[in-house]
């Protein structure tokens, strides 16, 4: 196994120890003498670079594979799963949002696998990118604002504000996403794209009645 690969496990392993380390209730809500909403952020923050770093080096060493493609999306919806639902069970994220968020990761999920099957990879787009950005920065800042003594003011207004602007880019990169996948979806476009793609493959022929091969020169 390489090394990307390696880091996209590894951020699967991630999922189940910050799910323990968000909803279990520490003594003293310390671990090792470090607040558990520092320490659950850590790992949220650790997890989340591997989800930079494994695709960038498997670019850069020329290590994309199919196991690759397959679980390095599945390791990103857990990942995201597990913090929102957390996230809600704490009380900092409200589960209608969560909800929208998460089926948009299932509905997104599921148009990409029919695409894969019928043989085409559809990139993840510029909103969806976005989206991301935003998930990271939503979640970080609410495991934060979960004080012992009440949320904290400035991260809960700034996960909420994030958490809005994701749920906003999740709405519309799923409609791009259902855009694009049309062609896949829709047997007769996908019929018509084919047939096009082979006429345009296939060479030029005489018209009928007409000599063929290149025309001499003292033809007009």
């Amino acid at each position: 196994m390489n090394l990307p690969n390696s880091l996209t496990i590894s951020r699967i392993i991630f999922v189940p120890l910050l799910v323990v380390v968000l909803l279990t209730n520490f003594e003293g809500r310390v671990i090792l003498g470090v607040p558990t909403e520092l320490v659950g952020a850590a790992i949220f923050g650790l997890a989340s670079i591997t989800d930079w770093l494994d695709g960038y080096l498997a670019r850069r060493r020329k290590q994309i594979t199919a196991l690759g493609q397959v679980i390095d999306p599945l390791a990103d919806k857990l990942l995201t799963c597990a913090a929102l639902i957390s996230l809600v069970w704490m009380g900092m994220a409200s589960p209608w949002m969560a909800t929208v968020i998460i089926g948009r990761e299932f509905a997104v999920t599921t148009l990409r696998s029919v695409a894969y099957a019928r043989g085409v990879s559809i990139p993840a787009s510029r909103l969806g990118k976005i989206k991301m950005v935003g998930e990271v920065v939503a979640i970080l800042a609410l495991i934060l604002a979960h004080g012992p003594d009440g949320p904290r003011e400035p991260f809960l207004l700034i996960g909420q504000a994030a958490l809005w602007a994701v749920l906003v880019t999740a709405l519309a990169s799923a409609a791009d996403y259902f855009r694009r996948f049309n062609v896949v979806l829709n047997p007769r476009v996908a019929d018509f794209a084919a047939a096009r793609e082979r006429r345009a493959e296939k060479p030029p022929t005489a018209a009928s009645g007409a000599p063929g091969g290149p025309r001499s020169a003292w033809r007009p």
